[in-house]
C-alpha cells in the first residue's frame, strides 16, 4: 500500500478511474444529459455530446450504458476515431460481431443488413462514436446513410456523437446539414460548480474509506479555479495534493499545499 494511502487510512487510491459503472458520481447537470440521452434512445433517435477536456463526457457515456436497458438495445462503443471511412466501417463490423468485407461498399451493405436483422428482432443498435471531432471528413459524409432506411421512413439506427466543442461547429457547416439535421438532440456536458467540485472531492476520499473532510475549503476553491471544474485534472491534482501533505506528516489539506502542487504542474506541463 502506497504511504499516503496508510497516512490517511485510505483502503485504495482515491482519485483512480478504475470505478464500477454503477459506482459513478455525477452531479445533476451531468445526470440530465444522461437523462435526455435515455429519452433520445427511447424516441430511436441519434444525438450529439459536446465539452472541454476532462468535465465527464465518457463518464456520462458509461453512466448511460448501466442505466440503458439491455433488452432491446444493443450499444456499440468506438472511440478510434481517427481512421478513414473504409477502415472505420470494418472497425464497426467487428465491433457488432460480424466479419468484415473487402471493399468499402460491401462492408457498408454488411453493415446496413446487420441493423435492418437487428430491427426484426426487435433490437435497436445504438453506435457510441467518442472522439467525434476527428471524424475524417469522408467517413463524416457518410454517416447521415447509415440512418437512411425505407425511404428515410424508419429509424433502425441511433448515432450517438461525443466530442470537444469544435464537433457542434463542424456539424453546423453547410456541408454536414444532411447528418446534423437528423440529429434532433443536441447536448452539453458542462464543467462542475464549486459545490460539485468540494461533493466529488468528499465521494472519492469516501468510496476510499474516508469519512471525514481532508481538504480545507480553501483549498477545494483554489482546486476549482486551477481545474475549471474538469474532473480528470480534479483527480490528477486532488491525488498529488494527498502525497504532498502526508510527506509533510499533516492531516488536512491546506490551501499552501494544493497552490505548490498546481504551480509544479503548470511547471511540467509547459515544459
Amino acid at each position: 500500500m502506497s504511504p499516503y494511502l496508510a497516512h490517511f487510512g485510505l483502503s485504495e487510491p482515491p482519485f483512480s478511474k478504475e470505478i464500477p459503472d454503477g459506482d459513478l458520481w455525477l452531479p445533476s447537470s451531468k445526470l440530465a444529459v444522461v437523462e435526455s440521452l435515455i429519452e433520445a434512445l427511447d424516441e430511436r433517435a441519434s444525438a450529439v455530446v459536446v465539452g472541454e477536456p476532462g468535465v465527464g463526457k465518457t463518464c456520462v457515456l458509461r453512466v448511460l450504458r448501466h442505466q440503458i436497458p439491455a433488452a432491446g438495445f444493443r450499444l456499440t462503443y468506438y472511440h478510434n476515431a481517427t481512421l478513414g471511412r473504409r477502415d472505420f466501417y470494418r472497425q464497426l463490423c467487428h465491433a457488432v460481431g460480424i466479419a468484415p468485407a473487402a471493399t468499402a461498399g460491401s462492408l457498408f451493405y454488411g453493415l446496413s443488413r446487420h441493423i435492418e436483422e437487428r430491427a426484426a428482432e426487435r433490437v435497436h443498435p445504438v453506435f457510441l462514436l467518442d472522439e467525434a471531432h476527428l471524424l475524417h471528413q469522408d467517413t463524416l459524409d457518410h454517416l447521415h446513410i447509415l440512418l437512411n432506411y425505407a425511404w428515410d421512413s424508419r429509424a433502425l439506427l441511433s448515432l450517438v456523437l461525443v466530442g470537444l466543442p469544435e464537433l457542434r461547429e463542424r456539424l453546423a457547416l453547410r456541408h454536414n446539414r444532411s447528418l446534423y439535421s437528423r440529429i434532433h438532440h443536441r447536448l452539453e456536458v458542462t464543467a462542475l460548480t464549486p459545490d460539485d467540485t468540494a461533493e466529488y472531492l468528499r465521494m472519492r476520499l469516501a468510496r476510499a474509506g474516508c469519512k471525514r473532510e481532508i481538504f480545507a475549503s480553501d483549498a477545494v476553491v483554489v482546486l476549482h479555479e486551477a481545474t475549471l471544474g474538469a474532473m480528470r485534472d480534479l483527480d490528477r491534482l486532488g491525488a498529488h495534493a494527498l502525497r504532498e501533505t502526508a510527506r509533510k506528516n499533516k492531516k488536512l489539506v491546506e490551501r499552501d499545499v494544493v497552490t505548490r502542487v498546481i504551480e509544479a504542474d503548470t511547471r511540467e506541463r509547459d515544459r
